[in-house]
């Protein structure tokens, strides 16, 4: 899917995948997180074989003008996870909503765990 809208100089259609790079090179950025991970086995064998690399560790969907977002991801021993979540959610909707130009409606932060 994706998400489009229209302006006087024509019709705008942004992907999912674009929107999930965006969203997980915003959470790569942010303090406390060590790497994105995939949310099961079997996506983490689908990304090996895909061309383009980008968006693992983050699920996107869109309803019309709206946008949801999953995060997946490993964050750093002894930062505050409350901290951490809520600044991964506040980068992630201010990047993607200055990108495509829409509103992120959620953010759901996913920690799969720790590491050392």
């Amino acid at each position: 899917m994706s998400v489009n809208t229209s302006n006087v100089y024509g019709k705008i259609s942004i992907s999912d995948l674009a929107i999930a790079k965006v969203a997980s090179n915003a959470a790569l950025e942010c303090y406390g997180i060590v790497e994105m991970v995939s949310r099961r086995f079997t996506d983490s064998l689908s990304e090996l074989l895909k061309k383009q690399p980008g968006g693992k560790g983050v699920k996107v969907v869109t309803n019309g003008d709206r946008i949801f977002i999953d995060v997946y991801v490993i964050i750093k021993y002894g930062v505050s996870i409350n901290a951490v979540a809520e600044s991964l959610k506040e980068g992630i909707k201010y990047k993607v909503e200055k990108f495509t130009g829409m509103i992120v409606d959620t953010v759901n932060v996913n920690i799969i765990g720790v590491k050392l």
